[in-house]
């Protein structure tokens, strides 16, 4: 069920976390983070493009209220939301890249489908 990895963090912390994380994956393309947390950014990822592909007050307000950079959320509007007008969902796919070699944990990549 998405949304319920605590990633072992307060929940305050953990928005402010996936908020700044959702923010660049748009804004860069693609980000290099844990799996788990590729997980969730990934729900939340394609929740606000989802919202952004019908670009109403309501749905401007919602996407403008999430992410951290205006900038950002104007090029939802305007370019990444209008490229998947005709796919349904899976707008980002992740990639495993093995293990990170301080703690030994699984890396991915995160990026949007072209």
């Amino acid at each position: 069920m998405p949304g319920t990895r605590k990633l072992g963090r307060t929940t305050d912390s953990r928005l402010a976390m996936l908020r700044g994380m959702v923010t660049f994956l748009l804004e860069k393309g693609r980000i290099e983070t844990t799996v788990t947390r590729a997980k969730e950014v990934r729900t939340m990822a394609e929740k606000m493009i989802t919202i952004a592909k019908e670009p109403t007050l309501a749905n401007k307000r919602l996407v403008f209220a999430f992410l951290t950079k205006e900038s950002v959320a104007k090029k939802l509007f305007d370019e990444i939301a209008p490229a998947y007008a005709e796919r349904k969902g899976g707008y980002t796919h992740i990639i495993k890249i093995g293990a990170r070699r301080g703690d030994a944990a699984e890396m991915a990549i995160i990026e949007l489908v072209k």
